[in-house]
């Protein structure tokens, strides 16, 4: 899957799902880095269908508003460790995976995944 990670979600995340297989970038890798506003995130996010993992909450409301981004995985865990953040994905990659396949909006705490509609 291609992945898009927003600014408030280290870098790490990246590596990480580089590391399984996947085609991940992290805000810091483009042009105006962690400063490129979320409509351009949304625009590249549709172009590349590529699916925004983010904290920031602006883009939950801009997908129920316009179908923007083109999938989205909210984080909802509040402050954890990078170590903890690591472990909550490979823990729970394989699951959504899965749901990303089926669903647009998902989102996972330190305990659940959760499908939106």
């Amino acid at each position: 899957m291609k992945f898009l990670i927003d600014a408030q979600l280290p870098v790490r995340l990246s590596h990480l799902l580089k590391s399984m297989g996947h085609d991940a970038i992290h805000t810091k890798e483009l042009a105006l880095k962690n400063a490129t506003p979320d409509t351009e995130i949304n625009t590249l996010s549709i172009r590349e269908q590529r699916i925004i993992i983010t904290k920031d909450s602006d883009f939950w409301d801009s997908y129920y508003v316009s179908q923007e981004p083109y999938k989205l995985l909210l984080v909802t865990t509040g402050n954890i460790s990078n170590k903890e953040l690591e472990s909550l994905f490979v823990n729970n990659l394989d699951q959504l995976l899965y749901l990303l396949e089926h669903h647009s909006l998902i989102e996972i705490s330190r305990d659940s995944v959760i499908v939106h509609q």
